[in-house]
Protein backbone atom coordinates (compact mmCIF):
# COMPACT_ATOMS: atom_id res chain seq x y z
CA UNK A 1 0.00 0.00 0.00
CA UNK A 2 1.07 3.59 -0.58
CA UNK A 3 1.32 5.89 2.44
CA UNK A 4 1.78 9.64 2.77
CA UNK A 5 2.85 12.22 5.32
CA UNK A 6 -0.84 12.74 6.13
CA UNK A 7 -1.73 9.12 6.91
CA UNK A 8 1.62 7.77 8.13
CA UNK A 9 0.60 7.93 11.80
CA UNK A 10 -2.55 5.87 11.24
CA UNK A 11 -1.45 3.45 8.53
CA UNK A 12 2.06 2.76 9.83
CA UNK A 13 2.56 3.72 13.48
CA UNK A 14 -0.85 2.64 14.78
CA UNK A 15 -1.15 -0.27 12.35
CA UNK A 16 2.17 -1.69 13.56
CA UNK A 17 0.60 -2.37 16.95
CA UNK A 18 -1.40 -5.12 15.24
CA UNK A 19 1.30 -6.59 12.97
CA UNK A 20 4.73 -5.49 11.68
CA UNK A 21 4.82 -2.77 9.04
CA UNK A 22 7.79 -2.51 6.67
CA UNK A 23 8.13 0.91 5.05
CA UNK A 24 9.94 1.21 1.72
CA UNK A 25 11.05 4.83 1.24
CA UNK A 26 11.69 5.33 -2.46
CA UNK A 27 11.48 7.74 -5.42
CA UNK A 28 10.63 7.26 -9.08
CA UNK A 29 14.07 8.41 -10.28
CA UNK A 30 15.95 5.96 -8.00
CA UNK A 31 17.27 2.95 -9.94
CA UNK A 32 18.19 0.88 -6.82
CA UNK A 33 14.64 1.48 -5.57
CA UNK A 34 13.31 -0.19 -8.70
CA UNK A 35 15.51 -3.20 -7.90
CA UNK A 36 14.53 -3.51 -4.25
CA UNK A 37 10.82 -2.77 -4.62
CA UNK A 38 9.86 -5.97 -6.46
CA UNK A 39 11.82 -8.08 -3.95
CA UNK A 40 9.92 -6.56 -1.03
CA UNK A 41 6.63 -7.03 -2.86
CA UNK A 42 7.43 -10.67 -3.62
CA UNK A 43 8.27 -11.44 0.02
CA UNK A 44 5.15 -9.59 1.22
CA UNK A 45 2.96 -11.60 -1.14
CA UNK A 46 4.50 -14.88 -0.02
CA UNK A 47 4.00 -14.01 3.66
CA UNK A 48 0.29 -13.48 2.93
CA UNK A 49 -0.45 -10.72 5.41
CA UNK A 50 2.02 -11.65 8.14
CA UNK A 51 3.37 -8.13 7.74
CA UNK A 52 2.29 -4.99 5.90
CA UNK A 53 4.44 -3.47 3.16
CA UNK A 54 3.99 0.30 2.95
CA UNK A 55 5.61 2.40 0.22
CA UNK A 56 6.37 6.08 0.73
CA UNK A 57 7.53 8.35 -2.11
CA UNK A 58 10.08 10.64 -0.44
CA UNK A 59 9.73 13.34 -3.10
CA UNK A 60 5.99 13.65 -2.52
CA UNK A 61 6.27 13.15 1.26
CA UNK A 62 9.43 14.89 2.49
CA UNK A 63 8.22 15.45 6.07
CA UNK A 64 8.22 11.77 7.01
CA UNK A 65 11.56 11.17 5.32
CA UNK A 66 13.06 14.09 7.25
CA UNK A 67 11.53 12.93 10.53
CA UNK A 68 13.36 9.62 10.26
CA UNK A 69 16.62 11.14 9.07
CA UNK A 70 16.50 9.56 5.61
CA UNK A 71 19.48 10.77 3.56
CA UNK A 72 19.74 8.01 0.98
CA UNK A 73 17.27 5.74 -0.76
CA UNK A 74 16.08 3.11 -0.87
CA UNK A 75 15.69 3.11 2.89
CA UNK A 76 13.62 0.44 4.60
CA UNK A 77 12.33 0.90 8.16
CA UNK A 78 10.40 -1.76 10.09
CA UNK A 79 7.85 -0.78 12.74
CA UNK A 80 6.55 -3.02 15.52
CA UNK A 81 4.27 -1.91 18.37
CA UNK A 82 4.38 1.66 17.15
CA UNK A 83 8.18 1.92 17.16
CA UNK A 84 10.90 1.67 14.50
CA UNK A 85 12.81 -1.49 15.38
CA UNK A 86 15.07 -2.27 12.43
CA UNK A 87 16.01 -1.08 8.97
CA UNK A 88 18.56 -0.91 6.20
CA UNK A 89 19.71 1.35 3.38
CA UNK A 90 20.39 0.10 -0.14
CA UNK A 91 19.16 -2.50 -2.62
CA UNK A 92 20.08 -5.75 -0.90
CA UNK A 93 19.47 -9.15 -2.52
CA UNK A 94 16.46 -11.34 -1.82
CA UNK A 95 18.08 -13.62 0.83
CA UNK A 96 18.98 -10.57 2.93
CA UNK A 97 15.46 -9.17 2.61
CA UNK A 98 13.94 -12.51 3.61
CA UNK A 99 16.14 -12.71 6.71
CA UNK A 100 15.23 -9.12 7.59
CA UNK A 101 11.50 -9.90 7.39
CA UNK A 102 11.79 -13.19 9.29
CA UNK A 103 13.34 -11.38 12.26
CA UNK A 104 10.23 -9.22 12.48
CA UNK A 105 7.65 -11.98 12.45
CA UNK A 106 6.29 -13.69 15.56
CA UNK A 107 8.15 -16.78 16.74
CA UNK A 108 6.24 -19.96 17.66
CA UNK A 109 6.59 -18.81 21.27
CA UNK A 110 5.03 -15.45 20.41
CA UNK A 111 2.08 -17.18 18.76
CA UNK A 112 1.66 -19.49 21.76
CA UNK A 113 1.80 -16.50 24.12
CA UNK A 114 -0.93 -14.69 22.21
CA UNK A 115 -3.08 -17.81 22.33
CA UNK A 116 -2.42 -18.08 26.07
CA UNK A 117 -3.56 -14.48 26.53
CA UNK A 118 -6.93 -15.45 25.05
CA UNK A 119 -7.47 -18.33 27.50
CA UNK A 120 -10.66 -17.84 29.51
CA UNK A 121 -9.16 -19.37 32.66
CA UNK A 122 -6.42 -17.20 34.25
CA UNK A 123 -4.80 -20.26 35.83
CA UNK A 124 -4.55 -21.94 32.43
CA UNK A 125 -3.15 -18.75 30.89
CA UNK A 126 -0.52 -18.55 33.62
CA UNK A 127 0.44 -22.19 33.10
CA UNK A 128 0.91 -21.60 29.38
CA UNK A 129 2.94 -18.41 29.87
CA UNK A 130 5.26 -20.15 32.33
CA UNK A 131 5.62 -23.12 30.00
CA UNK A 132 6.72 -20.82 27.17
CA UNK A 133 9.20 -19.04 29.44
CA UNK A 134 10.69 -22.33 30.59
CA UNK A 135 11.95 -22.88 27.03
CA UNK A 136 12.20 -19.22 25.90
CA UNK A 137 13.09 -17.15 29.00
CA UNK A 138 13.40 -13.98 26.94
CA UNK A 139 10.06 -14.26 25.14
CA UNK A 140 8.61 -10.76 25.28
CA UNK A 141 4.99 -11.69 24.62
CA UNK A 142 4.97 -14.33 27.36
CA UNK A 143 6.61 -12.02 29.91
CA UNK A 144 4.20 -9.20 29.14
CA UNK A 145 1.22 -11.54 29.26
CA UNK A 146 2.28 -13.08 32.56
CA UNK A 147 3.05 -9.65 33.97
CA UNK A 148 -0.44 -8.39 33.10
CA UNK A 149 -2.03 -11.48 34.61
CA UNK A 150 -0.08 -11.09 37.86
CA UNK A 151 -1.01 -7.41 38.07
CA UNK A 152 -4.68 -8.25 37.52
CA UNK A 153 -4.33 -10.65 40.45
CA UNK A 154 -2.74 -7.93 42.58
CA UNK A 155 0.68 -9.58 42.83
CA UNK A 156 2.82 -6.54 42.02
CA UNK A 157 6.06 -8.03 43.39
CA UNK A 158 5.83 -11.13 41.19
CA UNK A 159 4.92 -8.96 38.20
CA UNK A 160 8.04 -6.85 38.71
CA UNK A 161 10.22 -9.95 38.77
CA UNK A 162 8.77 -11.05 35.42
CA UNK A 163 8.86 -7.64 33.73
CA UNK A 164 12.16 -6.09 34.82
CA UNK A 165 14.26 -8.26 32.44
CA UNK A 166 12.42 -6.65 29.50
CA UNK A 167 13.54 -3.10 30.30
CA UNK A 168 13.82 -0.67 28.57
CA UNK A 169 10.80 -2.07 26.69
CA UNK A 170 8.09 0.63 26.63
CA UNK A 171 5.18 -1.70 27.45
CA UNK A 172 7.15 -3.29 30.28
CA UNK A 173 7.81 0.19 31.68
CA UNK A 174 4.09 0.96 31.55
CA UNK A 175 3.20 -2.26 33.35
CA UNK A 176 5.91 -1.68 35.97
CA UNK A 177 4.44 1.77 36.56
CA UNK A 178 1.09 0.08 37.08
CA UNK A 179 2.73 -2.21 39.65
CA UNK A 180 4.09 0.82 41.48
CA UNK A 181 0.72 2.56 41.48
CA UNK A 182 -1.08 -0.56 42.70
CA UNK A 183 1.43 -0.69 45.55
CA UNK A 184 0.32 2.77 46.64
CA UNK A 185 -2.81 1.18 48.09
CA UNK A 186 -0.70 0.32 51.15
CA UNK A 187 0.67 3.85 51.59
CA UNK A 188 0.76 4.75 55.27
CA UNK A 189 -0.84 7.83 56.79
CA UNK A 190 2.61 9.26 57.46
CA UNK A 191 3.13 9.88 53.75
CA UNK A 192 1.89 13.42 52.97
CA UNK A 193 0.83 12.19 49.51
CA UNK A 194 -1.06 9.19 50.88
CA UNK A 195 -4.47 10.53 49.79
CA UNK A 196 -3.81 10.93 46.07
CA UNK A 197 -1.65 7.79 46.01
CA UNK A 198 -4.51 5.68 47.35
CA UNK A 199 -6.89 7.27 44.85
CA UNK A 200 -4.51 6.35 42.02
CA UNK A 201 -4.27 2.77 43.32
CA UNK A 202 -8.08 2.59 43.11
CA UNK A 203 -7.99 3.81 39.51
CA UNK A 204 -9.44 7.23 40.36
CA UNK A 205 -6.79 8.93 38.29
CA UNK A 206 -8.31 12.38 37.78
CA UNK A 207 -8.82 12.84 41.51
CA UNK A 208 -5.32 11.54 42.18
CA UNK A 209 -3.75 13.86 39.62
CA UNK A 210 -5.62 16.82 41.09
CA UNK A 211 -4.20 15.92 44.49
CA UNK A 212 -0.64 15.60 43.22
CA UNK A 213 -0.97 18.83 41.24
CA UNK A 214 -2.18 20.64 44.33
CA UNK A 215 0.97 19.53 46.13
CA UNK A 216 3.14 20.74 43.24
CA UNK A 217 1.49 24.18 43.42
CA UNK A 218 1.04 24.66 47.16
CA UNK A 219 3.66 22.50 48.89
CA UNK A 220 7.19 23.30 47.65
CA UNK A 221 8.73 20.64 49.88
CA UNK A 222 6.56 17.99 48.19
CA UNK A 223 6.93 19.31 44.64
CA UNK A 224 9.50 16.79 43.42
CA UNK A 225 7.73 13.79 44.94
CA UNK A 226 4.34 14.91 43.63
CA UNK A 227 5.75 15.53 40.17
CA UNK A 228 7.35 12.06 40.15
CA UNK A 229 4.04 10.52 41.20
CA UNK A 230 2.23 12.31 38.37
CA UNK A 231 4.76 10.99 35.87
CA UNK A 232 4.18 7.47 37.18
CA UNK A 233 0.43 7.86 36.62
CA UNK A 234 1.09 9.19 33.11
CA UNK A 235 3.05 6.00 32.36
CA UNK A 236 0.11 3.90 33.50
CA UNK A 237 -2.38 5.88 31.43
CA UNK A 238 -0.18 6.08 28.32
CA UNK A 239 0.58 9.10 26.19
CA UNK A 240 -2.60 8.73 24.13
CA UNK A 241 -4.92 9.07 27.13
CA UNK A 242 -6.62 12.51 27.27
CA UNK A 243 -5.89 12.76 31.00
CA UNK A 244 -2.17 12.49 30.31
CA UNK A 245 -2.26 15.37 27.82
CA UNK A 246 -4.46 17.49 30.09
CA UNK A 247 -2.38 17.05 33.22
CA UNK A 248 0.97 17.31 31.44
CA UNK A 249 -0.11 20.81 30.40
CA UNK A 250 -1.25 21.64 33.92
CA UNK A 251 1.98 20.30 35.41
CA UNK A 252 4.09 22.31 32.96
CA UNK A 253 2.14 25.47 33.83
CA UNK A 254 2.61 24.84 37.54
CA UNK A 255 6.35 24.27 37.19
CA UNK A 256 7.21 26.98 34.70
Amino acid sequence: MDVTDADFEDRVIRASKERPVVVDLWAAWCAPCRTLGPILEKVAEEKAGAFVLAKLDVDANPATAAAFGVRSIPTVIAFVDGQPVDGFVGAYPEPFVRDFVERLLPSPGDVAAREAAEAADPAEAERRFREILSSEPGNREARLGLGRLLLDRGDAAAAREVLVPLLPDAEAERLLARATVLGWAATGDGDPLAGPKRLAAEGRFREALDGFLGAVVHAPDLRDAARAAMLEVFRVLGEEDPLTAEYRRKLASALF
